[in-house]
């Protein structure tokens, strides 16, 4: 009799098996797709260029033929300025200024920036005067709307007071009022920028600062960058107070230095031998800007600019009043109430 014996599987090991596959059963996944949810698509659309980019500048390349087109864009910073930027002092510490020297990547930036000042040529802004006077834009045909206007950068200069001693803030003069101010360098780009804003060019300008002294200024920056040039501007400031009202004399400035090329052309200024008029609001937002020489549409646009800007500041004014007489009304009613109050519960208790 043979008797064959069978390998007999133990329970541990089917258990065994059994416990593998419910763990293979636990990992397993499956995913399904949401109908819900969309998926977002890129855009593909290319970013409409500016007006700026077709203009001549005094780097990079050289522009033949160029016609000035109206402004399409808001132009300026995105932050709003602050006292004490862009004066043009080192205030670092000596450790910081240590850290700087031996940090490499400042080192390349210092070397762009001076491969970009050393590849400017020279005559070059003086060339690009040729194409309409060296006008860079057109005045757009209205103000920017508030909420996407820029802002004014903070400069800082001597004013024409005559105990002015020290370097004066533009943020602070600006704030709080409808500000017309003229950005020039030299007495072309002067010449320039008066004839949007003197009162021989623009009188209905003046009529309406007059008007409103309360609410609108002009406010004058003369950048001179030359510490000779700046020397002479000093000796001459004697003349200059002659020229204008001393109500103007603590808002014309002489700026030296803080004034980079990276804000300039940020806020539009493409050649320093141009005069630049701008209109600020009372938050320093560049509301409207022109360049070189005006056009008569552009100095009527000026005035109804600055007039539009002054109704919307009276308005404001006038609800913020009425908001802080309710506000005092309410104030003074729950007073009284209290006090009524108060004397009642002394009457219960007597």
């Amino acid at each position: 009799m043979i008797l064959t014996r069978l390998p007999i599987r133990s329970a541990r090991k089917q258990l065994d098996a059994s416990a593998c596959l419910l763990c293979q059963w636990r990992s397993f996944t499956t995913t399904y797709p949401r109908w819900d949810e969309k998926k977002e698509i890129p855009s593909t659309a290319p970013e409409t260029p500016s007006v700026l980019d077709e203009a001549p500048r005094a780097s990079g390349k050289k522009v033949e033929g160029f016609t000035p087109k109206p402004l399409d864009r808001a132009i300026g910073l995105p932050n709003p300025p602050r006292v004490g930027e862009n004066s043009g002092i080192d205030t670092r510490t000596l450790k910081q200024k240590r850290d700087d020297f031996v940090n490499w990547d400042k080192h390349l930036e210092k070397r762009k920036q001076l491969t970009a000042a050393m590849s400017k040529p020279y005559y070059r802004e003086w060339s690009n005067m040729k194409y309409h006077k060296g006008k860079s834009f057109l005045a757009p045909p209205r103000i920017f709307k508030a909420d996407r206007a820029l802002y004014f950068p903070n400069l800082t200069g001597r004013t024409l007071e005559p105990d002015s001693t020290l370097y004066e803030n533009t943020t602070p003069i600006l704030q709080g009022k409808v500000s017309v101010v003229s950005v020039f360098s030299g007495a072309w780009a002067e010449n320039q920028a008066a004839t949007f804003a003197s009162e021989k060019s623009n009188p209905g300008l003046h009529a309406v600062v007059r008007k409103n002294k309360g609410l609108a200024q002009m406010v004058h920056i003369n950048v001179e960058e030359n510490y000779l040039r700046a020397m002479l501007i000093k000796l001459f400031r004697p003349s200059l107070r002659r020229k204008l009202p001393e109500w103007m004399w603590k808002r014309y400035f002489v700026v030296q230095k803080g004034f980079t090329d990276e804000m300039k052309e940020s806020i539009g200024i493409l050649n320093s031998k141009v005069g630049y008029t701008y209109i600020l609001d009372r938050e320093c937002k560049i509301r409207w800007v022109g360049s070189g020489p005006a056009e008569e549409y552009e100095k009527d646009v000026l005035v109804k600019s600055v007039s539009r800007l002054l109704e919307d500041a009276k308005a404001t004014s006038e609800q913020k009043r009425l908001e802080q007489s309710a506000q005092q009304y309410w104030d003074a009613a729950a007073a009284k109430k209290g006090s009524k109050e108060g004397a009642a519960k002394a009457d219960r208790r007597a």
